[in-house]
C-alpha cells in the first residue's frame, strides 16, 4: 500500500494572538453590531491562541480589491510553497527527478496557470511531472489530496506524488462584509502552507527507512445531497465572502458516526481497533463533535486541539500539520488511524491508515 514518507509545513511570517484580533474585530465591526462585546467572546471561546498571516493587522485596516488580494496570494502561494516542497525534499533526501506527480490542493485563491507550474519555474523539477490542480473542496481538501495521492500510486506502485496545500485565507477577509458569518471567520481562519510526500510500495524513496509510517488502506468521499449552503464562499465583485453554517457541529453529531461506520466495516476495521484520529479541527465545536459522534475520548483529538490552538483553522492545510505531529509521536507497527475531514458540499473525506 502506498505510504505517507513525510510531510513539512511553512509558517507565514505575521503570529497574531487572539487577543489582538479580538482587539481589531472590536474596532471593525462596533458600528454595524450595538452588541459587539456580547459577540466578541466567540474570539476566546474557541479556544484558539494564536495564528499565522501573509499580512500583518494594519492592511486589514484597509479595503483592497479582488484583484490586489489575488495577486499576493499567488505571490505568497509560490514564495511559500516553493519553500514547503524544498524542505520536504531536502529533508528526506529526495530529488526532483524522482517526483512524477504534483497535487496542488487550495481554495482561497485563483491561479491559471495553477501555483504549481509557477512553482515549476522556481524548483529544478522535470518539465514532464504531471500537475494536478484541485480547488473548492475547502477543508476537506486535504484529506481528499492524500485520497487521490493514494489512488495514484496504487495504480502506479514505484512513484512518488507531493500534495502541497495551500491556504491563504486572510486574502479573502471582507472589510465591508459586517455580517456574523464574516466575525466568525474573523475569529477562526489562518494561513498555512504543507507539503507531503506520498510513495508507492515498489518506490525507491522508502528503501532504507525503518520507522513506522501510515500506509494508506482505503479512502471514501462522501457528499450530503442538497447541502450546498452548509459552508464555503459566495464568489461577488470583490472576491470571496464566507458561507458559514451555525448547524455545521449538528451536521458532525447526526452524520458523521453512520458513515464511518460504512466506511470502516466494510474494511474489516472496528472502531474500537481506531489508537489514531487524524481529524481537521474545523473548530473547538467541531472537535468536540467528533468526540460525541464517534465516542472518542479528549486523548484522541489532542493533536487536533493543539494545532487549532496554536495555527487557527487553515483550512485543507490544517489536517497536515496534524499528521505531522502523529508523524513525530513515531506510532507503533500495526497500529490503526482515520483520518477525517468535512468540507463544503457537506461533504467529509475519510482516510483508513496502518503504521507499518
Amino acid at each position: 500500500m502506498p505510504k505517507i514518507a513525510a510531510v513539512e509545513t511553512e509558517i507565514p511570517p505575521y503570529k497574531i494572538t487572539q487577543t489582538e484580533a479580538a482587539k481589531f474585530a472590536r474596532n471593525l465591526f462596533s458600528e454595524s453590531f450595538k452588541d459587539i462585546d456580547r459577540l466578541l467572546p466567540i474570539f476566546a471561546n474557541g479556544e484558539i491562541e494564536s495564528r499565522y498571516f501573509v499580512n500583518d493587522l494594519e492592511w486589514f485596516a484597509s479595503p483592497h480589491s479582488f484583484q490586489e488580494k489575488n495577486d499576493l496570494f499567488i505571490r505568497y502561494a509560490v514564495e511559500l510553497g516553493s519553500r514547503a516542497i524544498k524542505k520536504c525534499l531536502d529533508n528526506n533526501h529526495v530529488k526532483y527527478d524522482d517526483i512524477e506527480a504534483i497535487f496542488t490542493i487550495c481554495t482561497s485563491g485563483l491561479a491559471t496557470p495553477s501555483i504549481e507550474a509557477r512553482i515549476m519555474n522556481v524548483l529544478p523539477f522535470s518539465p514532464h511531472v504531471k500537475r494536478i490542480p484541485i480547488w473548492g473542496l475547502g477543508c476537506a481538501g486535504g484529506a481528499a489530496g492524500i485520497s487521490r495521492a493514494y489512488e495514484y500510486c496504487k495504480a502506479f506502485p514505484e512513484s512518488n506524488v507531493l500534495i502541497l496545500s495551500i491556504e491563504l485565507c486572510s486574502l479573502t477577509f471582507q472589510h465591508g462584509d459586517r455580517s456574523k458569518s464574516n466575525l466568525v471567520g474573523t475569529s477562526l481562519f489562518a494561513d498555512g502552507v504543507a507539503c507531503t510526500l506520498v510513495c508507492g510500495d515498489k518506490s525507491k524513496v522508502l528503501e532504507g527507512i525503518t520507522s513506522p509510517l501510515p500506509s494508506i488502506l482505503s479512502t471514501q468521499s462522501t457528499t450530503l445531497k442538497d447541502s450546498v449552503d452548509v459552508m464555503g464562499w459566495n464568489i461577488k465583485n470583490d472576491g470571496l465572502y464566507v458561507v458559514f453554517s451555525k448547524d455545521i457541529p449538528t451536521l458532525v453529531k447526526n452524520w458523521l458516526r453512520p458513515n464511518v461506520e460504512e466506511f470502516i466495516h466494510s474494511k474489516g476495521v472496528g472502531m474500537e481497533q481506531i489508537k489514531h484520529f487524524v481529524a481537521h479541527p474545523g473548530g473547538k465545536k467541531v472537535i468536540e463533535a467528533y468526540q460525541e459522534a464517534l465516542g472518542f475520548g479528549e486523548s484522541m483529538t489532542e493533536h487536533a486541539m493543539k494545532i487549532l490552538k496554536q495555527y487557527g483553522n487553515m483550512s485543507s492545510v490544517t489536517i497536515f500539520y496534524v499528521l505531522k505531529e502523529f508523524l513525530q509521536d513515531k506510532c507503533a507497527i500495526g497500529d490503526i488511524g482515520l483520518g477525517a475531514a468535512l468540507g463544503p458540499g457537506f461533504s467529509s473525506e475519510l482516510v483508513l491508515m496502518r503504521w507499518e
